[in-house]
């Protein structure tokens, strides 16, 4: 195996033989637990996964059969997946066989007086319901109102300071400041669903109670602590900021200042349908648990398996097929699972080694399926979560979002297919042999896996409700797996409900977080200043407003899952784009495509650092090289942004204008950043390469025409004026 010239990737004529033949196994539909996700044994196991399936039967049947009033599904849905998450995830990493750590003096009073306000806390507010349910009294005791927030706030951060300080890595048993904080949890949810209508009256006004501001911030610090066990600190941080920003208003210059806030006000204000129960909790407790159980069920039936196989059949044997594969099969991972990470991980374990295999460094691997893996968050008809709450931002249909999201979703992954195929070209990458791949004749014999993502998208057309949709494809999941060995009995269904709960938790606390700074942009007005901002650096350019939106986007979407840095940037962004006159669907589209995109930009590229880890590549150098590879989509935005016929916003005749020129664009600055183009191109072509293709994003046929002129005029110049061995070595 021998290293090129350009020191980028080294080239492989042949590769080494395959010890056995490629298939991918049930081990592809896996989750990998997280550092400090615990797994249990015995009842602890059985009981937690009972909890769990419960969770997810609840949602189902109260989408379906016997709906509840929307505060208390919300809070339910929130407090449920809180509690859950609580004792599924701890607050530092586990191991096996680790010790119960030392009981000393100053962890056991800590851990005592967290308990005592707590469990104090959590009692009065149980005497509030018991006084209701036995008594039939709707007037709470005095002494259990005025009392129970003090002690369950103090409680609840000493329970969160215990899980910091004392670490209990045991990877099978329940720390006790984590039940501590599952019963803060219910306690907190607990009043605020008893006090679900006055809150609706009262919350964010001066009638608010000192009852409403404890129990919610008792909420908000049970939230900031879940999605650091469940997501990481960024967002901790990022929700931090904006808390701080609601009280520190009245210091802040420019259209950073307001006149602040009362705690009373602020906090009874985040925890209604304006903060924390707002479109992201709306959104987790609706569409996204359902689609998350849609892709359970295909994961219990090892579809995604079927899925990375096929891809395997189709374009294992091209050249660089494994990282053709990683494309095709992130493409079809995509429709089933919701984030960038995991849809890494997900294929990256087949993927990444074969890869390097057949010559591609470990970086390169780790990158070119890092970059695959994020566009399955922009791939119809599921898309991640962010297309749930476009819609229920926007008004916009989930059809119409779909339906606008297929031409830059094909655009997306021919860029990342482009890079990857002119990479093979120059770097001689070669393909596996067909004996040690699937068989693709036998594969299609069983098609009708993909029954239900085809019934999916025949009933969303067809004018079912999204509810209905995926519970109609769930339904078609569980009738096909008898058709396959993998079938759905009772211990496989109780499996997809345990499964899609414990996929759900992260979701839901991101959901809340991302609604506390939704409800802080709503209460301080800095969206709307935020908009005239935008509006006076319009006045200069309106290309320049839109780096700018790009630039925030990608920093918001930075560490934080899709979900989250969509919801958060529409809410700052959005209202000054259509202010501008953007069209709604073309201004979000815009900000979700950079959220996405934020996954593989460094220097916090989650996705790169999980194809990293599989690769034992620097995880900022495959940041870095994940970034290129991923280059040519970032110009995809503003390709619909000066053009809205591609989210199918025009005629027939000009969509397909468009989507041609798009494609050519793309393919030119692929050409000019591998540089390779019908043979291997120096940096003076390369800069005319990218020139070119940058002209094209304005869709005009006399800049579609230039860009055609060039590669034309480029083709003919290496086939007639540059010898063999000049292209082998790049003539200039």
């Amino acid at each position: 195996m021998t290293t090129s010239t350009h020191g980028e990737v080294p080239s492989s004529g042949s590769f080494t033989e395959l010890d056995q033949p490629i298939e991918a196994t049930a081990a592809v539909d896996e989750d990998p637990p997280t550092s400090n996700q615990r797994i249990f044994g015995g009842f602890r196991h059985y009981g937690f996964a009972a909890a769990c399936a419960t969770y997810t039967l609840f949602h189902l049947v109260v989408m379906n059969l016997y709906p509840l009033e929307t505060w208390t599904y919300r809070l339910l849905h929130l407090g449920g997946g809180l509690a859950l998450g609580f004792l599924l995830f701890g607050a530092h990493n586990v191991e096996i066989d680790k010790p119960e750590p030392a009981r000393n003096i100053g962890n056991l009073a800590l851990l005592a007086a967290a308990a005592a306000g707590v469990v104090y806390g959590a009692v009065a507010i149980a005497v509030i319901w018991s006084n209701w349910w036995f008594i039939g009294s709707a007037k709470p005791p005095v002494w259990a109102m005025t009392s129970f927030g003090v002690p369950l706030t103090i409680g609840t951060v000493l329970a969160v300071v215990h899980g910091w300080v004392f670490a209990d890595h045991r990877i099978g048993r329940w720390a006790p400041c984590d039940v501590l904080l599952a019963i803060a949890t219910v306690a907190s949810i607990g009043y605020v669903i008893y006090f679900a209508r006055a809150l609706q009256m009262r919350a964010g006004m001066p009638m608010a109670q000192p009852s409403d501001m404890w129990a919610a911030i008792v909420g908000v610090i049970l939230i900031l602590e879940g999605v650091r066990r469940m997501a990481g600190l960024a967002l901790v941080i990022i929700s931090g900021v904006f808390i701080a920003y609601a009280f520190a208003g009245p210091w802040l210059p420019g259209i950073l200042h307001h006149d602040g806030y009362a705690p009373k006000r602020f906090f009874s204000y985040i925890m209604t349908d304006n903060g924390i129960l707002s479109a992201p909790i709306a959104i987790s407790s609706t569409y996204i648990i359902l689609f998350v159980v849609f892709a359970a069920f295909l994961q219990a039936t090892h579809v995604g398996a079927y899925f990375v196989n096929v891809a395997f059949a189709a374009a294992g044997h091209k050249r660089g097929g494994p990282a053709k594969v990683a494309v095709f099969a992130s493409g079809l991972m995509g429709m089933i699972n919701g984030t960038s990470a995991g849809n890494v991980v997900a294929t990256g374990s087949l993927t990444i080694p074969l890869m390097k295999k057949v010559g591609y460094r470990g970086q390169t691997a780790a990158a070119i399926e890092a970059a695959a893996s994020s566009g399955g968050q922009i791939m119809p008809p599921i898309m991640g979560a962010g297309a749930f709450i476009m819609a229920e931002i926007t008004g916009i249909p989930y059809t119409d979002i779909i339906w606008a999201a297929l031409i830059p979703a094909v655009l997306y992954f021919a860029s990342i297919f482009f890079m990857v195929d002119l990479m093979a070209q120059r770097f001689n990458m070669v393909g596996l042999p067909r004996s040690a791949l699937p068989k693709l004749g036998a594969l299609l014999r069983q098609a009708y896996l993909f029954a239900p993502i085809f019934v999916l998208i025949w009933a969303l057309f067809v004018g079912y409700s999204v509810i209905r949709c995926g519970t109609l494809s769930m339904i078609t999941a569980a009738a096909v797996s008898w058709l396959t060995p993998n079938r759905m009995g009772p211990k496989q269904l109780f499996h997809a409900l345990d499964l899609g709960a414990r996929m759900t938790l992260q979701l839901v606390a991101v959901c809340a977080a991302a609604g506390i700074i939704v409800g802080v942009i709503a209460l301080t007005g800095i969206g709307t200043r935020f908009s005239s901002l935008l509006l006076g650096i319009a006045d200069t350019s309106q290309l320049l407003a839109m780096l700018f939106t790009m630039l925030v986007a990608i920093i918001l979407g930075m560490g934080m899952p899709t979900t989250a840095a969509y919801a958060v940037a529409a809410s700052v962004i959005a209202p000054g784009l259509i202010n501008l006159g953007i069209e709604p669907l073309t201004a979000h589209f815009f900000i979700f495509y950079f959220a996405v995109m934020s996954a593989i930009t460094p220097p916090v590229a989650l996705a790169a650092y999980a194809g990293a880890a599989l690769a034992q590549s620097d995880p900022m150098k495959t940041s870095v090289e994940s970034f290129r590879i991923g280059l040519a989509a970032f110009v995809v935005p503003y390709m619909f942004f000066f053009s809205d016929s591609l989210l199918m916003q025009g005629t027939w005749l000009d969509t397909i204008h468009v989507t041609a020129s798009a494609l050519l664009g793309i393919y030119l600055l692929s050409c000019g950043i591998i540089g390779w183009f019908f043979g291997q191109i120096g940096w003076v072509l390369r800069g005319l390469l990218v020139g070119a293709a940058l002209g094209m994003l304005d869709a005009g046929f006399l800049t579609d025409l230039l860009g055609l002129g060039v590669a034309v005029a480029m083709f003919f110049y290496q086939r007639r004026f540059v010898a063999s061995e000049d292209v082998a070595h790049g003539k200039d």
